[in-house]
């Protein structure tokens, strides 16, 4: 059930091939298509903060850096999977074919989940820390109790592991055998806090030990080890094997949102650092040296990347009218009797505020018969 002492590597941060500690190197095809899209997460990254400095969404909290672990998570679920996401996941909730639009109307404050759950598979984005965790092992388990072959990968970040609701969901899914894999995007911080602060276990891929839990660490920076690491972790939980925890090493190159200074507790030298281990070069640069990648496509990547950008930036500068009923009709099914209540009263006080016909004129000749 321990994960190895350091954290499962399949390319090198200059993008040579490693021992990888027995994991085989995934097949060429799924390491092109997790390039191209990572080169879209990234350019989905970039254009969504600035949007958030054009005032067009009200927060954005980035993954800027972490874009293997949002691709790889998104790229390992089968059609009839689901992925349970964080608020910082939205790149995955887009890998797994959520339109971006949607994706951030959470964000821009037009909806809690700008989306449809069910049509990708895909609970709404979680802003308060694992609170989504116990909610996926009880999709796990129902899947599991219908007999159905679904598995949910449930993301958290580091910070999420120090909330009661991980604990629970872990034991939850250890003593049902939920098929629920639990990835931890490691990257170093919970906000300000660093991990020092947070655990004193000697990796978080550890806890799981202690409800029954195996756990797997792996480098949050290599697609391919993401890849093959959670791939074989989906397996096992499709596979009747129960629950997998799984933490991928990563770190965040942005700040915690656009609302958050960064330079206040970290260091420049810090952040260069793990700039040089950045995803989407090692993988590029892996991918050339095995002739599976050539400038015509890369450029082709970055044309696609640049379409999903221009989509976003497009759908985002509509301005969506609120109707004051969507307060009242995604509460319930059947909405209850105060909610029918609540909502007639709205409408009649907006009905009061609506022009009268005495103030546009349109009832003067009336007025002057009456007279």
């Amino acid at each position: 059930m321990l994960p190895t002492r350091e954290p499962v590597m399949l390319l090198d941060p200059e993008g040579r091939p490693t021992a990888g500690d027995g994991a085989a190197l995934p097949a060429p095809d799924d390491l092109v298509r997790g390039l191209a899209g990572m080169v879209a997460a990234r350019r989905f990254n970039e254009q969504s903060s600035v949007l958030v400095r054009q005032g067009r969404l009200a927060v954005y909290p980035s993954s800027y850096g972490q874009e293997a672990c949002q691709v790889a998570a998104a790229q390992v679920l089968d059609d009839g999977d689901w992925l349970f996401p964080t608020y910082r996941d939205t790149a995955a909730a887009v890998a797994r074919g959520v339109d971006p639009v949607e994706v951030l109307g959470l964000l821009k404050g037009d909806w809690h989940s700008g989306y449809d759950p069910y049509e990708r598979r895909v609970a709404p984005l979680a802003t308060p820390l694992a609170t989504q965790l116990p909610h996926a092992v009880g999709v796990a388990h129902a899947g599991r109790l219908r007999g159905e072959p679904t598995v949910v990968l449930a993301m958290c970040g580091d910070g999420a592991t120090s909330e009661g609701d991980f604990h629970e969901a872990l034991n939850f899914a250890a003593v049902f055998r939920a098929p629920v894999v639990f990835f931890v995007q490691n990257n170093q911080y919970a906000i300000s806090v660093p991990l020092s602060r947070q655990s004193a276990a000697p990796s978080l891929a550890h806890k799981g030990v202690g409800y029954g839990v195996p756990g797997e660490l792996v480098d949050g920076n290599d697609l391919a080890a993401l890849l093959a690491v959670l791939s074989a972790a989906v397996g096992r939980a499709r596979s009747g094997a129960g629950p997998q925890l799984v933490e991928g090493r990563t770190y965040r190159m942005q700040a915690h949102t656009n609302a958050d200074d960064a330079t206040r507790y970290r260091t420049d030298a810090e952040v260069a650092a793990w700039a040089d281990r950045d995803p989407l070069r090692r993988l590029d640069a892996y991918l050339r040296t095995q002739g599976l990648l050539d400038d015509a496509r890369a450029a082709a990547h970055a044309d696609a990347a640049e379409r999903l950008a221009r989509h976003t930036r497009d759908g985002i500068n509509v301005d969506v009218v609120p109707d004051p009923a969507d307060l009242f009709a995604h509460v319930y099914s059947r909405p209850t009797p105060q909610l029918v209540e609540q909502l007639a009263q709205v409408r009649d006080e907006l009905s009061r505020d609506e022009p009268s016909p005495d103030a546009t004129g349109a009832d003067a000749p009336n007025r002057a018969e009456a007279r």
